[in-house]
């Protein structure tokens, strides 16, 4: 989104689904922790960390096959686990959210507000309070459909998604 503000010539339209994108949003316990130090570098390191992660995010057990993927990186090197520590201890939310915030106040390009209302971390509030901040905003409210939407439900997003992409663009 931040791209999208800095660089909107290269930009026709816009889908969003479950993001921080408010000031309102929220780094979730689950999610802060991994960039405490020496905690959060020992919980980066656990492959499992993946598959609570997903689940808790959603509410859904996500298949076997689908979190092999996700552990994958984790399992084959330490990198991705100090990667995603440095991610979380260098995250600047609310600066980005504040940017996102005042910049889209002003955006044109047509935009998707593609929102799982079930999503435990980030409620549906914050994509109703974008939508209106937002001209060119639609939201979509997925029914049954947590934090990640494309493991949660990926029909209805495809549908959405679809809808959204299929129409002229002025």
């Amino acid at each position: 989104m931040q791209y999208a503000l800095r660089h909107p010539d290269q930009i026709e339209r816009l889908a969003i689904l479950n993001a921080p994108i408010t000031t309102a949003s929220k780094l979730p316990w689950k999610i802060k922790q991994l960039g405490l130090p020496l905690a959060g570098e020992m919980l980066t390191q656990d492959p499992l960390l993946v598959d609570r992660t997903l689940e808790g995010g959603g509410g859904y057990r996500v298949e076997d096959e689908d979190l092999d993927v996700y552990r994958r990186p984790f399992l084959k090197s330490s990198d991705a686990g100090r990667s995603l520590f440095a991610t979380v201890q260098n995250l600047k939310l609310q600066q980005a959210t504040a940017e996102i915030q005042s910049g889209f106040s002003n955006w044109e390009q047509p935009t998707l507000v593609a929102w799982g209302i079930k999503d435990p971390w980030l409620p549906l509030g914050i994509a109703e309070a974008f939508t209106k901040l937002v001209p060119s905003a639609s939201l979509v409210k997925l029914e049954e459909v947590g934090h990640y939407p494309q493991e949660d439900w990926h029909e209805k997003v495809s549908e959405s998604l679809l809808t959204f992409l299929r129409r002229q663009v002025a």
